[in-house]
């Protein structure tokens, strides 16, 4: 049954699943647009539904901002991923994603969504309550180019060591590039 496989895929998504993901199920738009009819899915942006009936979470904005670039590689990204790996006191007014440099999304920024194009490599992407989400270390590298505030990067650095989400050589190595950035 559609609803079951696309369940499956949720599941591990905040309960939401694309339309893209729905094909490669073999999920046709016609059970979609079925089961957006019969209140199964709700339609959350552009090739993004919801099950209504799945727990709510305070990682679902997060999951659907990776989900509406409706790109594998995005990832939650520069101060965004200061917040939620928790080592600053930044506030974010956007949530940041970062696609590859390669790509050109042909919908316009939405207004809660801020989208980088950088090309990351595996090791620079982790996972925050199952969203790809960039390390400690490459969110302090990207907002040190974005133009984060001196004070929440240092506290950023500080919180990154004492949690032990940065090495002894990434916390030195940023440091440095803060200390350059100020000079």
């Amino acid at each position: 049954m559609a609803r079951d496989e696309l369940w499956e895929t949720a599941a591990v998504q905040h309960g939401y699943v694309t339309a893209q993901q729905a094909v490669d199920l073999d999920v046709g738009r016609e059970a979609i647009k079925k089961l957006v009819q019969r209140g199964t899915l709700v339609r959350e942006a552009f090739g993004v539904y919801r099950f209504p009936k799945y727990p709510v979470s305070e990682a679902d904005p997060y999951m659907l901002a990776v989900l509406w670039t409706r790109v594998p590689e995005a990832a939650l990204s520069h101060e965004t991923a200061l917040a939620v790996h928790d080592l600053s006191d930044v506030n974010p007014n956007q949530i940041h994603v970062t696609v590859s440099s390669q790509r050109r999304l042909r919908r316009k920024n939405d207004e809660h969504y801020a989208v980088h194009y950088e090309d990351l490599d595996a090791a620079q992407i982790g996972w925050w309550q199952e969203i790809p989400t960039v390390t400690a270390a490459t969110a302090i590298e990207q907002c040190l180019v974005y133009g984060t505030p001196t004070y929440l990067l240092r506290q950023a650095i500080d919180q990154g060591s004492t949690s032990g989400r940065l090495t002894t050589a990434e916390q030195e190595r940023l440091t440095r590039a803060l200390e350059q950035r100020r000079g």
